[in-house]
C-alpha cells in the first residue's frame, strides 16, 4: 500500500478513536440506524447521479492507486534516455523492439520505429493524455459527490432524530440521550467526507498529475528522439519536468527498459 496513505489512515483513525475513548464511553458513538441513513443515503444518491459502472470503476481505480507502485518522473526520464541511446546506436527500427510495461510508451516506440511524423506522435500521445484526464476526472468526481452527499444525509439523520426527540418531550430523562443520538448522524457524515471520500479524491488527483507528467515526458522524449537529438540534449529538455533539487546527474547506466 502507498506508505503516505497508510500513515494517514492509521494515524487519523487512531487519533479520532483515542479522542473518543478519552472523552468517555465509545459505545455512545455507535448507532446503527444513523449509519444506515448516512451510508445508505450516500450510496443511493450517488447511484442516482452517476451510472453503476462508474461507481464500481471508481472504487477499483481507488484500490489500484492505493496499492500499485507508481513510476516517478526520474525513472521515466531514465527510460527515455535509454531509448535515445538505442536509437543512436542501432537506429529507430530497434526502438520498436523495446519492451515496456507502459502501453503508451510501447505505442510510442512503435510509432518511432515506423518513422511517424512529429505531428502524429504529438497528437497520438496528446489524445492519450486527454483520455486519461477524462477517465480519472470521472473517478474523482464520484468521490467528490459522495463527500458532498455524506454530510447532507448526516444532517438529514439529525433532523429525523430531533423530530423523534421532540415528539417525546413529556419525558425529560430521554432528551439528553436522544439529542446525542440525533447528532451522531452528522458525525458519521462529516467523518466519511473528511476522512474517506475527500482524501481519496485528492489522492486520485495527485496520481493523475503524476501520470500526465509521465506521458508528457514520453511525448517530448519521443519527439527529441525522432529529431535525432543527442541524449544529453534529451536529458536537459526532460529534466525540466522535475524540481532542480531532485534531478539526478546524467548517468550511463541502463534504466529498467531493456532491449530484447
Amino acid at each position: 500500500m502507498d506508505f503516505a496513505s497508510l500513515v494517514g489512515i492509521v494515524s487519523g483513525l487512531a487519533l479520532i478513536v483515542s479522542a473518543i475513548i478519552m472523552g468517555g464511553s465509545a459505545d455512545v458513538f455507535v448507532n446503527v440506524p444513523g449509519m444506515m441513513i448516512v451510508a445508505g443515503g450516500t450510496i443511493a444518491a450517488t447511484l442516482l447521479t452517476v451510472q453503476f459502472k462508474d461507481v464500481t470503476n471508481a472504487f477499483k481505480g481507488a484500490f489500484i492507486v492505493f496499492t500499485q507502485d507508481k513510476t516517478n518522473q526520474q525513472e521515466m526520464i531514465d527510460t527515455m534516455l535509454e531509448l535515445s541511446r538505442i536509437s543512436h546506436r542501432h537506429g529507430l527500427m530497434k526502438v520498436g523492439d523495446v519492451e515496456s510495461s507502459s502501453p503508451v510508451l510501447k505505442r510510442a516506440c512503435m510509432l518511432l520505429a515506423e518513422a511517424a511524423s512529429e505531428q502524429i506522435i504529438r497528437n497520438t500521445i496528446q489524445n492519450e493524455i486527454d483520455s486519461l484526464i477524462a477517465r480519472h476526472y470521472a473517478t474523482q468526481d464520484v468521490f467528490r459527490k459522495m463527500a458532498a452527499y455524506a454530510p447532507a444525509f448526516g444532517m438529514l439523520g439529525t433532523l429525523i432524530g430531533l423530530i423523534q426527540m421532540l415528539s417525546e418531550l413529556d419525558n425529560p430523562d430521554t432528551i439528553g440521550p436522544a439529542m446525542a443520538v440525533a447528532l451522531l448522524t452528522t458525525f458519521y457524515g462529516s467523518l466519511l467526507a473528511t476522512m474517506v471520500f475527500l482524501p481519496i479524491a485528492g489522492k486520485l488527483k495527485s496520481r493523475t498529475l503524476l501520470e500526465v507528467t509521465n506521458l508528457e515526458i514520453i511525448r517530448e522524449g519521443c519527439i527529441s528522439i525522432l529529431t535525432n537529438d543527442h541524449y544529453m540534449h534529451v536529458y536537459e529538455q526532460l529534466s525540466s519536468y522535475i524540481p532542480a533539487a531532485k534531478r539526478k546527474k546524467l548517468r550511463q547506466g541502463k534504466s529498467k527498459t531493456a532491449e530484447k
